[in-house]
């Protein structure tokens, strides 16, 4: 059964909450720490650094430590309590190592505090995210606050680049789960948790034509170039701002010379939706096109990455135990939607899912980036009093049974490394 009300007190979130504060310099070394740790999507030597230090300091919290590796990108971690009962609900804590900023980006954006604010390539994309949540999680052991559904820390080192290989272990472990809290920065000045995003598609629409000389003979030249513009005319009518579709062909190449009717050409098209009924229209309308230029052929490749995530009720149940919380912390709080897509799309497939629970700041992706370090024991509390909540959806002994068969983890077993 979904519920709204908070199962936290009063007295516990403030607890929570002056704890967390007096730790907040603590906070600040380790994300200074985690920033000096370049960590691009492309670096599997520089990742494995970021989830080595993560990791100890897991451990010595008490978590049991799961490391997974594949051939596309820097692997996963996946930490849970040592000691733990089998059979109790999980929650999923979801976040990711990777940055956008590659090796040697340190050079002209340091690691510094100016102002109350930390600068730094990744500390608002997410690292900041990822250290209010070791701290939620040790500060609830510090208080000996136990949750009564396990937590689970789930960290990616390919969101950055479409979590191409991790997707398929965050959906295993949605299924799982009782809910899903992702520690994406929050949106905007005054902190906005994501409670909705739309889904990212990408397609590829190549043209193919009939080369033939410009001059002496272009009648019996087919031009891809000109089947390709009626191409990019049907894309971009199918933008639709009031219903939050947007279709951006965003790159154009075609043609060998100019003196040569084009034989083939491409483009590239970003789709963002709010639904996946708009996704569905979508991708059957980009598919069904047809080429208006006689002697043309279309071929169309991709699709929709990753779904949006809703506002549908499971999702706003969760979002209504944030703001009760938020009211027994002195947070104002309120939401808001995002253009481009995370994890939580996936886990809110199948799970309530709530975005935007870490860092509160400024610049993903720009040079910028920065988070507000007076803040940062706030939204750890408010982390910390959401992984406090009891359950929202039933189903245990299944789900527990296929967290064990897809992760390897147990009540008793150590995988450290």
């Amino acid at each position: 059964m979904l519920q709204g009300r908070t199962q936290v007190n009063r007295q516990q979130a403030q607890r929570i909450l002056a704890h967390l504060s007096a730790r907040q310099d603590e906070m600040v070394r380790l994300l200074k720490e985690c920033a000096l740790l370049e960590s691009p999507s492309t670096e599997p030597i520089a990742l494995a650094a970021m989830f080595d230090l993560l990791g100890k300091r897991l451990h010595d919290a008490g978590f049991q430590i799961r490391r997974f590796s594949d051939k596309i990108s820097g692997g996963q971690l996946l930490a849970a309590p040592q000691a733990r009962m089998r059979r109790r609900p999980t929650q999923m804590l979801v976040g990711h190592v990777d940055t956008v900023w590659p090796i040697g980006t340190l050079d002209s954006m340091p690691v510094e505090s100016r102002e109350g604010r930390l600068h730094g390539p990744g500390v608002y994309d997410m690292k900041g995210g990822i250290v209010q949540a070791i701290f939620a999680l040790e500060g609830l052991r510090e208080l000996g606050l136990e949750p009564s559904v396990t937590p689970l820390l789930f960290l990616n080192s390919d969101e950055e680049t479409g979590s191409h290989a991790s997707a398929a272990k965050i959906r295993r472990l949605a299924r799982t789960v009782d809910r899903a809290l992702i520690l994406e920065p929050s949106l905007g000045a005054s902190g906005q948790l994501k409670t909705s995003r739309k889904g990212v598609g990408r397609y590829s629409v190549k043209v193919l034509g009939r080369a033939a000389h410009a001059g002496l003979d272009p009648e019996k030249g087919v031009s891809a170039i000109l089947e390709l513009a009626h191409v990019i005319q049907t894309l971009f009518a199918m933008n639709d701002p009031l219903q939050g579709i947007s279709v951006n062909v965003g790159t154009i190449d075609g043609g060998l010379r100019p003196n040569v009717v084009a034989p083939e050409s491409r483009a590239e098209i970003d789709v963002r939706v709010r639904t996946q009924h708009d996704a569905d229209v979508i991708d059957r309308a980009i598919r069904a096109m047809q080429p208006t230029v006689p002697g043309t052929a279309l071929h169309i490749e991709g699709g929709m990455g990753r779904p949006p995530l809703e506002s549908n009720a499971r999702n706003r149940a969760l979002w209504n135990r944030a703001l009760a919380s938020a009211g027994l912390l002195g947070i104002e709080l309120s939401e808001g939607s995002a253009g481009g897509g995370s994890d939580g799309n996936w886990t809110s497939l199948y799970t309530p899912t709530l975005d935007g629970l870490g860092a509160v700041g400024d610049g993903a992706h720009a040079v910028h980036e920065h988070v507000v370090e007076a803040l940062m024991p706030q939204r750890a509390a408010l982390l910390a009093c959401l992984i406090l909540e009891d359950p929202l959806k039933v189903d245990y002994p299944r789900a527990s049974a296929e967290l064990r068969s897809t992760t390897g983890l147990s009540g008793s077993r150590q995988d450290v490394g």
